[in-house]
């Protein structure tokens, strides 16, 4: 599936948030989303997801607004994954990744052959398998983040809409994650995280968008997009950026005054 979002603009009361953006989120890559705080990077994937209504544009899917599927529908198109979501109720891990099946109209007491090889499958890829019986409760914040994408990921939808999904990870699981994105990218779906760590951003993606004060100001590979002059115009900081054989190498070493 393709989602394209069209001179999208989003108010939330009467503070615009996001203003005309263009962005194709095309099958078959991971594009992640950087820009400093407030650039409007969570709105425009709750934007994405038709979890908040434009002002003015659009958001499509295949070429068809987004909003003429029904809920159900685009809950199987579009997993979304929020920024530090919570879990409140003392679930097993293996029931919380089940709610990705809910918008398949499956039971998560009764799940078909299926949904327990899409469950059993997220949870193998998380490295939670192991916790599977263990409430969510008790589990640490970096777990309890991958028990939540596990949930996103049991969905098998096409697009996958993820809010920092590594924030809360160790390094090793934070390579694991991206590994998997893009493997899952690399296997036909559209995946888009927003990220703060440049250096992986730089590492996974296959595309970049940037953005600041609600627009997006440039987008394109790696390479191309991350250069010192952007980071410099764009964070403020400045930055080490070197090609290397893994892929792109970008250290921010300082502020800029």
């Amino acid at each position: 599936m393709r989602l394209e979002a069209r001179a999208l603009a989003v108010r939330l009361g009467t503070r615009p948030v996001l203003t005309d953006v263009d962005l194709a989120v095309a099958p078959g890559a991971l594009t992640v989303v950087v820009g400093p705080n407030g650039a409007g990077k969570s709105t425009l994937l709750r934007a994405l997801a038709g979890l908040v209504a434009p002002s003015t544009g659009a958001v499509l899917a295949d070429g068809r607004p987004l909003h003429a599927l029904d809920r159900l529908a685009r809950a199987r198109a579009v997993a979304y994954l929020p920024q530090g979501g919570g879990i409140s109720w003392p679930l097993p891990v293996a029931e919380v990744a089940a709610l990705g099946r809910l918008p398949h109209g499956e039971r998560v007491e009764a799940l078909p052959e299926a949904g327990r090889a899409a469950v059993a499958a997220a949870l193998a890829d998380l490295d939670l398998a192991g916790l599977a019986d263990r409430p969510a409760t008790e589990l640490s914040g970096g777990e309890r983040a991958r028990a939540l994408l596990a949930r996103a990921l049991a969905t098998q939808a096409p697009v996958l809409l993820a809010d920092e999904p590594v924030a809360a990870l160790d390094p090793r699981h934070q390579l694991g994650v991206l590994r998997l994105l893009r493997e899952r990218a690399g296997a036909g779906a559209a995946i888009v995280a927003v990220m703060h760590d440049l250096a992986l951003a730089a590492r996974f993606a296959d595309r970049i968008v940037v953005m600041a004060d609600g627009r997006v100001v440039a987008q394109g590979e790696p390479a191309a997009v991350l250069t010192p002059e952007r980071l410099a115009a764009t964070f403020r900081v400045r930055a080490l950026v070197e090609p290397r054989p893994d892929g792109l190498l970008v250290a921010p070493r300082d502020v800029e005054e």
